[in-house]
């Protein structure tokens, strides 16, 4: 038998210890990177981030890339070699885009058991059927109102489009490019739904009266809507944001200083979701992105950090919610027609409204 020379326990102890940290040590600086391409607003609790990390055993990288409109721009313009492993913030007004650039993988068939809420299924029934891309959440774009700007102004509120295309309501407006802007896509895209080719000549009223065109939904919110000292009582924006009024003042306040101003022929449902990019890496991390931002936790913590709707079935709206009012009665443009016509409706946009 062979005879080994003896140790002491305690030194034995302390060895097998820093053995272990080295070999975490190890592991970690082997953790592979996601790479996770967002827009703008992208904002999850650290917590739950790190949580997903750890379980995943990858390091998230976080690429934000602008508001949704340019972040698609960049994933077309990288698609040779792509920024990312994943893509979260792709709308249904990009989607057809996104498409048609071929930048979007199948999903992977291990999430076929997600469950959409019935709501979500019927307002945008075709993105439900999507094979591509996963819905992740959904709301409403529409205009907000600044209260106290009309009350003292004693205008009242636009009740129609043809109301908002006059000269007293066009120059208190702040839409965003749809080129650059999901939102201003959105808006653009539920006028020409509302009006067919007649919204040209709408929009050079608008144009006409003065409105303004921001390149991104926080440059019209944050610099040019009156509550943020603009001078623009009027918003394209969403039909969350007064909730987002009230949670986010600094004193306690129980009724929003916004109101939303849902037009009819003004509201576009707006959906957003996750989507693996074409010759992107980590494809099982990726997967497993997908799932996490469905998950129960995600879905719940969006509303107060993204300001949208959960789409997961059972999962409930939380309290503050009550302050964004019901949604309206309006359906998704279908992302065939987005996919037809998109291109050609920024491009008119541009030559009426731009020029």
């Amino acid at each position: 038998m062979r005879h080994f020379p003896s140790l002491d326990c305690s030194r034995l102890v302390r060895r097998l210890g820093l053995a272990a940290l080295g070999l975490a040590i190890g592991l970690a600086a082997q953790a592979a990177d996601l790479r996770v391409v967002t827009h703008e607003s992208f904002d999850l609790p650290a917590d739950l981030l790190k949580r997903f990390e750890q379980a995943q055993g990858v390091k998230l990288k976080i690429v934000k890339a602008g508001d949704a409109g340019a972040m698609v721009n960049k994933l077309i313009l990288t698609k040779g070699s792509p920024i990312g492993d994943v893509v979260y913030g792709i709308d249904n007004s990009l989607l057809a885009r996104a498409r048609a650039a071929g930048i979007l993988a199948p999903l992977p068939s291990g999430l076929a058991d997600l469950k959409l809420a019935p709501q979500v299924a019927q307002a945008a029934p075709d993105v439900a059927q999507a094979k591509d891309w996963l819905p992740v959440d959904w709301g409403h774009v529409t205009l907000n109102a600044d209260k106290a700007w009309f009350a003292q102004s004693g205008l009242a509120l636009p009740k129609t489009l043809d109301d908002l295309a006059k000269p007293a309501y066009a120059k208190l407006l702040v839409v965003q490019n749809p080129a650059t802007s999901s939102p201003g896509q959105a808006f653009l895209a539920a006028t020409v739904q509302a009006k067919g080719e007649g919204v040209w000549d709408w929009w050079a009223k608008l144009r006409a009266g003065g409105v303004k065109v921001a390149q991104s939904w926080s440059d019209a919110y944050y610099k040019d809507f009156t509550r943020n000292g603009g001078d623009r009582p009027l918003v394209v924006s969403y039909l969350t944001s007064p909730a987002a009024e009230v949670f986010y003042s600094e004193k306690k306040i129980e009724v929003s200083p916004t109101v939303n101003v849902a037009l009819p022929g003004g509201v576009f449902v707006q959906v957003e979701g996750v989507a693996l990019l074409q010759g992107g890496q980590q494809t099982k991390a990726a997967e497993a992105f997908a799932r996490f931002m469905r998950s129960p936790e995600v879905q719940t913590a969006l509303q107060t950090t993204m300001w949208m709707l959960p789409v997961q079935a059972g999962v409930a709206a939380v309290p503050v919610m009550q302050h964004a009012g019901q949604p309206t009665e309006a359906w998704a443009v279908s992302t065939e027609l987005m996919n037809a016509q998109g291109k050609t409706w920024r491009q008119r946009f541009s030559q009426t409204v731009l020029r």
